[in-house]
């Protein structure tokens, strides 16, 4: 069995409008809930043998609040990926690393749960994670697999999830009026 944990940027700063996608940084209540996160995921007590992330400012950013340990792979063809881009580096990490973690970008990282997860394995959590999985969410999946190279549709098991909101209210979704 292999462990993948998923981890969706924090909130992004659309503040300064002439900066490009790629180059938008984390606003502070982004930075707020990655920092949170990042003591959520480390109590987890998982010890992340490969930690791949897009090279996206946000993303970026959201690993050095969090505080999660490093070295961090940053790799282009993350940003912004698809699904399919997803499994094939997903299949590309090295055998040697049991538990891996992916700092990334929706909708690919909400679809992947949706590809990983199969219907016979669908549960409160996957409900919950298919409603919304908002920014600095994170997701533990076992992977029904010895080699990461034989990841395939179906083969997790979401076994945790953690949305800001559910470890401080007031990160929850913004209210008007």
């Amino acid at each position: 069995m292999k462990i993948l944990g998923i981890l969706r940027h924090a909130k992004s700063d659309w503040s300064d409008t002439g900066l490009s996608d790629f180059d938008r940084g984390l606003h502070a209540r982004g930075r707020k809930g990655a920092a949170l996160m990042g003591r959520h995921i480390i109590d987890h007590g998982i010890r992340w043998d490969a930690t791949i992330a897009s090279p996206a400012a946000r993303v970026q950013e959201t690993l050095a609040a969090s505080g999660l340990p490093s070295p961090y792979s940053y790799d282009e063809a993350l940003y912004l990926a698809d699904v399919a881009t997803l499994l094939d580096k997903l299949r590309q990490l090295p055998e040697s690393a049991e538990n891996a973690l992916l700092t990334e970008h929706n909708p690919g990282l909400h679809e992947l749960v949706f590809t990983l997860v199969g219907p016979d394995a669908e549960n409160d959590l996957f409900d919950a994670a298919a409603e919304k999985f908002p920014t600095a969410a994170f997701a533990v999946l076992e992977l029904d697999v010895d080699s990461w190279a034989d990841i395939e549709r179906g083969c997790g098991r979401l076994v945790h999830l953690a949305r800001p909101r559910d470890l401080d209210p007031e990160l929850g979704p913004e209210r008007v009026g």
